[in-house]
Formats: structure tokens, sequence, C-alpha cells
């Protein structure tokens, strides 16, 4: 199975309030998908953790405890192939169903030498990676099983390919019931360009987003700028000081607008590099003081059967934790007027990541405890709920893309999520169809309960009718 995205952007919607009244069943739990190759007689042990972006992309940051530029590095998930970038490496996996199971296998392994993938977005056929201090802009291009390649020619920038050993996906000679496998070859990567995008003392390129048209990135970190930049050129076209501190998320939306999330308490709209206003998702709640809470990540979603609708969602987590630690707040606006709209608490555990589906019907969470949550856009409410499916930090989460292709690995589940973590585990969480009653059968039920309400009464008092 090709994508043309992986788990982020922004998502397909499936039709989730034109049915008969319906109610989900409970969901089977996290699937670990198999993958791992290791090199043989390789010394050591691998690990990865990670993080998902918009496209198909996993982004992420140095573990708590570890300084940042640590040999553990955050996977990402991208392109074509889920991508994870381990170590000093970026992994092209390919993720189809077989035997009525989806499994993952690695198509190819890119050297970032020392540097760690820290975010990344995806426009076609090229990648922007952030990655310590730099913004490194990729292309990369599949190869036919009847192409020749050159695996032993080092990209421009990444040199030779190390870690696991690349491999063809397997070519089925008889395809079953179900699978969606299709033959593939290898993946191509070339580095087209690479720009220092951060520039504070400790500087870390936290954030990546490409604009809908694909013309435009913008990328925000450690130092607090938000940069704009033409894309895949890397010609600036803006820069200004956005937040005291690190940025922390960028979403970008209509009419040229920018929302940015920093750990200064502030989460900002910008046209260009003026402040259109600063969001106060707790001003209908006097019950918060100030400083409390302070804005994790904003994701803009689509609104089910309303092409023109947008909506953003936001993130609140406390800013300190105490031994009763306040809840998580995830909050719903207008896209457009950027007025709150919904805002729900969502669990005491604190939200490390957030991603929408293509149809903007879902929302998935992670946390710093390992947990993995869907919610429902419409009224914030939880889904799906799997506590510490990792054992420590979410690094991020996406939605399998609700493509056509993308429905084939689906299959009968509403939703597909994809969460990684630092606990180096890749999960697959399934939320199951929707078990439908049809409206006549609850007509008919309604009718039995008044006939028999009427005949109880008729006994407990005769001559009642």
């Amino acid at each position: 199975m090709h994508f043309q995205h992986l788990l982020g952007c922004w998502w397909l919607w499936a039709r989730l309030w034109g049915r008969a009244p319906a109610v989900w069943g409970a969901g089977s739990g996290p699937v670990q998908l198999p993958w791992w190759e290791p090199v043989p007689g390789a010394a050591g042990e691998h690990h990865f953790w990670g993080c998902l972006t918009p496209a198909w992309g996993l982004r992420g940051g140095p573990s708590p405890g570890c300084p940042r530029g640590s040999p553990a590095r955050p996977p990402s998930l991208i392109a074509l192939r889920p991508c994870v970038s381990l170590c000093s490496l970026q992994h092209f996996l390919q993720l189809e169903q077989i035997g009525g199971q989806l499994s993952a296998s690695l198509l190819h392994s890119h050297d970032t030498e020392t540097r760690a993938t820290m975010s990344m977005a995806l426009a076609g056929d090229v990648i922007a990676a952030g990655q310590d201090a730099s913004c490194h802009i990729l292309r990369f291009r599949l190869q036919g099983p009847d192409e020749k390649t050159d695996n032993s020619a080092p990209s421009k920038a990444g040199g030779a390919e190390k870690g696991p050993r690349k491999r063809k996906a397997p070519v089925p000679s008889e395809k079953g019931e179900g699978d969606t496998r299709s033959e593939a070859g290898e993946v191509a990567v070339e580095t087209l360009c690479s720009v220092q995008t951060d520039f504070s003392p400790d500087a870390l390129q936290k954030a990546v987003r490409v604009s809908a048209d694909h013309s435009l990135l913008a990328t925000g970190g450690a130092d607090g700028f938000l940069r704009v930049w033409e894309f895949p050129s890397m010609k600036k076209v803006l820069e200004f000081k956005a937040h005291d501190g690190e940025i922390e998320d960028i979403a970008l939306g209509p009419e040229n607008k920018v929302v940015t999330a920093g750990r200064d308490f502030q989460c900002c709209v910008w046209q260009r590099d003026q402040l259109v206003l600063r969001l106060r998702w707790d001003e209908n709640m006097p019950g918060v003081p100030d400083k409390t809470y302070r804005y994790q990540a904003c994701r803009f979603g689509t609104v089910p059967d309303q092409a023109e609708a947008l909506r953003l969602y936001t993130v609140q987590v406390p800013h300190k934790r105490g031994r009763r630690p306040p809840p998580c707040y995830l909050t719903k606006w207008d896209g457009k007027s950027f007025l709150p709209l919904l805002t729900q608490p969502c669990g005491g555990e604190v939200v490390s990541c957030l991603s929408v589906s293509d149809s903007g019907t879902f929302l998935g969470l992670g946390t710093v405890t390992g947990s993995v949550a869907i919610h429902v856009s419409f009224s914030l409410q939880r889904l799906y709920y799997v506590k510490e499916a990792h054992g420590i930090v979410v690094t991020d989460v996406a939605f399998l893309p609700e493509s056509r292709r993308g429905r084939e690995l689906l299959a009968e589940n509403e939703a597909a999520l994809l969460s990684v973590a630092v606990d180096s585990r890749c999960k697959l969480h399934l939320l199951p169809p929707r078990r439908s009653f049809p409206v006549w059968l609850l007509l008919l039920l309604c009718a039995g309960l008044v006939v028999a309400t009427i005949l109880l009464l008729q006994l407990a008092f005769p001559g009642f009718l």
C-alpha cells in the first residue's frame, strides 16, 4: 500500500451523523506493528521514539532526562511509506493488510548523520525535516522493482545508508482475500537544501508546517521566532518574534493566517507579522487563574458535511503539576472568527500531542504517561482510550489517511490511529465500526413499550380503558 499522505495533514471525513442512531463497540486495544529488522551482527540495541506529523509523519523531541542531541532520536513517519527516524536514520516503511491484519515492512533507511529529526511535514514528494537547529528539504522517489538502483551511492548530504538493512517489500504470488499488498521497490532520497531555522543557544527546530497549496513553509523552535519560507526553495519570506520562549506548535489557516502555541501561556493568531488576536480559552471559565495552563498543541480541521467550514482545536495542559493534578482541556474554535465553541476536560494525564483525522471527525491524543485516546470532534467526547498503551511519553499520534487506499487498510473500522513513544514502540489503534439500529426496529420497540404500558395499567387499574 503506497501513501501520498501518512498520518497527519488534514483528514478525510467519515459520515458520522448521517445514519440511524448508533453506538461504538469497545476497542480491542492497540496492535504493535512488526517491522524492525536488525542488522546481523550489529553491536548494541537500537531504540526509536517518535512523533507523527501532518502528512504521515511522526514528530517529537528529546525524552525527559535526555539532553538535546543525545543518541536516542525520535522517529518520523512520512510519506508514501511511514518513515521513522531513529538514532540518526530516517526509515521508510510500507504498510499493508495481509491476512486481515496490518503489517509494516522496512523499505529504506536514510542516514541523517548526527542530526535528530524532531519535526516533519510532507508536500507531495518533498519532505521538510526539522533536524536540530536546521530544516532539511528532501525529495524522495519510489523506484519500481525493475529499476536499477545504486544502493552504495551516498545522498547529497546524508552519507551512506546505515542501520537496519534495506529490503524490497514482499511481492506475493497470490493475493489473498482482504489483502492490500502491492509490488514495491525501494525509496531513493535526495537532499535538496538545508537552512538554519533556529538561532537560540540551545537550538531546536520544534515545528514545521507546509501550507495547503505547498507554496509556503512555517517553522518555529526554541528561539520563539516564527519564520515563513518559500517552499521548497527555502527563500525567507517573513521572520518575527512570536513568543517569549519556545514555540510548541504551529497551524496554518485560511487567508494566510498562522496560529502559534508557545510556552509563554499564549496562543496567537497572526497575519504576516501582525498580531490578529490572542486566544482566550478560559474567558468563560472564571475559576481558572491566569497562567495556570499553557497551550500544548494546535491543529486545524474541516467540518464533516460542511465544505466551507473550518475548526481550530487546541490542547491546554497544567503549567505545574501537584499531588492532585488538574485536568487537561480540549477546546474547539471557529476557524474563521476564532471564537471558542466548546471546551471539555480530556483527563488528568498531561497531553503531549494532538492529531485531527482527514475528515475532521476524530481527534487523537497522546499523553506523557503513555496513554492514547480518540475523541469525536462534534462533542469532544472520548470514544476510545487505552491507559498506558506505551510505557512512557507518547511523542506523536497520526491518523491513517482516509483516501481510497487508506480505506482499504481501514477495512470495516471507523478510523485507525498510529502512536509512537519513547518506549521504542509504534502501535496501531483501531476504532471499530458502530453498531447501527434500523429505524423500523426502534419504532417497533417504542410501539411495543406503549402497548405493554397500557396493558400493565389495565391490569393494575381495571376499567382504566
